[in-house]
């Protein structure tokens, strides 16, 4: 399993693609649930790839990024939210950006519970499941009719991609949905801090380029990654 192979490239397109339409799909369904209709009337609850798809950043350069064997970096079209409908603003605001986040925590769980339901039926072994996240290889390629190798490297994407997409969303950059909460918590606090908070939006942008050319993005979210990889992984 060396190198890169067109089997994963379409593996982890599939599970990037997946995850961002449950990721916008929870946003949509969590604000209806807050009396925002806006997600419904422009048919964004759905996990149908073509109501959340933007061609540049679902398709380019998520391919991009899995052909060059780097980092996968991509986005959804964001569903719109209209908070005059919104019975509670702050306790609907925080709820609604956090839904996307919490979608693909809920994600990466369900795949280490698909992982640790095939080696207690003893369909792959729990070295192989450990070893594929330290590049070794399979210690029985042919088990699962020798679907083992492909099941392993899905699930493997949908772990690492859910953790991705929850711990960079959940941090406080605009216009990620972290600034959104942040932003929420100041207003109860003070709103002249949130005020200030807020005039950083039309910079989130160069904020995370910024941050990311620099490796200060890496220094916050690769240390969650790790953490919440050995707290799911301690299921196994």
């Amino acid at each position: 399993m060396q190198g890169i192979h067109l089997g994963n490239i379409v593996l982890g397109f599939v599970a990037f693609l997946f995850s961002l339409c449950v990721h916008e799909f929870a946003h949509a369904w969590t604000t209806e649930r807050f009396g925002d209709d806006t997600g419904r009337y422009q048919g964004r609850i759905t996990l149908d790839p073509r109501a959340h798809i933007d061609p540049i950043g679902s398709i380019l350069f998520p391919l991009l990024g899995l052909v060059g064997g780097g980092f996968i970096f991509g986005w959804a079209k964001p569903v719109e939210v209209n908070p005059s409908r919104w019975k509670n603003k702050v306790v609907a605001n925080i709820v609604v950006s956090a839904a996307g986040p919490i979608s693909n925590l809920l994600l990466a769980l369900g795949a280490v519970l698909l992982l640790k339901l095939l080696v207690v039926t003893g369909g792959i072994g729990r070295g192989d499941v450990l070893g594929m996240f330290s590049g070794r290889e399979l210690a029985d390629p042919q088990a699962l009719l020798g679907l083992a190798e492909p099941v392993l490297i899905f699930l493997r994407m949908m772990i690492i991609i859910n953790l991705l997409l929850a711990v960079f969303n959940m941090l406080p950059i605009p216009p990620l949905d972290g600034s959104h909460i942040l932003s929420s918590l100041l207003s109860v606090v003070s709103v002249p801090l949130m005020e200030a908070y807020e005039s950083l939006r039309p910079y989130g942008f160069f904020i995370i380029i910024l941050a990311s050319l620099t490796g200060l993005l890496a220094q916050v979210y690769l240390p969650l990654m790790r953490f919440f990889l050995v707290l799911l992984f301690s299921l196994l």
